[in-house]
């Protein structure tokens, strides 16, 4: 066995990690397997008996590669202010499956994911280095050519935004949160009488434009015509996710981890009373989206 063999070996036992910390930096499997790969082909062209600390080492390369697409992705939205992002991020997983994909993406969580992708950067680097996979500000300092105190701010900046302020009593919304999640559960099902159990009698959809390209009207009433719409039109219930949206609990629909659609939800008692549905990018954009605690 060469030196070059031995050190693949080592590589591989610390692939599994690097993936993690690449996808949830990127959101993409495929970028994520990119990002892993360009790591072994420079520690192949740096010598490996020059590197000490190779799990040290393999995450800093990773975080920088991440960092790069990050940063020409956030400049390419730059260019597109105003119009929908093109679908740039490869929606396959490994060997071309959307399915390891999905489960990456169930494994981080939607909305956690619809998170980290409105953060700037370097703090999405220092959040998930830091809070996802514990390593020391000292060390990520580098990467983002910060100071470990910068790079402490930059980590708490994603924080609050990952955590959001709740605009209602914390006993408010854990109630509204699991009607949420009755509803949404009730939208998968496809079964209409578990849809219209969740529903105020007199429940009111609402929509923007964008939201209903087919052509529906954007403004639906009662709960017998508005969970006949969800049964016929709800096949993206599989990609949503209760969040946190305008302090409330509600719902994103974002397909590789990539916000679509959000649902404003209106909660009275035990039931939806009525939700709108946004999905101009302009009005997305404004949105404030966390994640729901439990």
């Amino acid at each position: 066995m060469t030196e070059l063999d031995a050190v693949a070996e080592r590589f591989e036992t610390h692939r599994a990690r690097l993936r993690g910390v690449a996808f949830r930096m990127l959101g993409s499997a495929t970028e994520a397997d990119d990002a892993v790969q360009e790591a072994w082909l420079r520690l192949a062209r740096t010598g490996p008996g020059t590197v000490q600390n190779l799990g040290g080492w393999l995450t800093t390369v990773v975080s920088r590669v991440c960092l790069d697409l990050l940063r020409a992705r956030a400049s390419r939205r730059e260019d597109l202010v105003g119009q929908r992002p093109p679908e740039d991020r490869p929606a396959a997983g490994p060997d071309g499956d959307p399915a390891a994909e999905s489960e990456l993406v169930d494994d981080v969580g939607r909305a956690l994911l619809v998170v980290l992708d409105r953060l700037a950067p370097a703090e999405r680097v220092a959040f998930v280095l830091h809070d996802m996979f514990a390593v020391p500000f000292g060390e990520i300092a580098p990467v983002l050519d910060r100071s470990p105190a910068a790079t402490k701010k930059l980590a708490s900046r994603a924080r609050l935004r990952v955590r959001g302020t709740p605009t209602v009593a914390a006993a408010d919304l854990t109630r509204h949160r699991r009607v949420v999640e009755a509803f949404l559960a009730a939208s998968r099902s496809g079964d209409v009488a578990a849809v219209i159990a969740v529903l105020d009698p007199d429940v009111v959809r609402r929509a923007d434009r964008a939201a209903l390209p087919d052509g529906r009207p954007l403004r639906a009433r009662g709960a017998g015509t508005v969970a006949g719409e969800i049964v016929v039109f709800g096949g993206q219930a599989r990609f949503a996710a209760p969040a946190l949206v305008n302090g409330d609990a509600g719902i994103v629909v974002a397909p590789h981890g990539q916000l679509r659609l959000a649902l404003l939800v209106t909660v009275a008692g035990e039931q939806v009373t009525g939700y709108e549905l946004v999905a101009g990018p302009a009005r997305l954009a404004q949105l404030e989206v966390a994640v729901l605690g439990k």
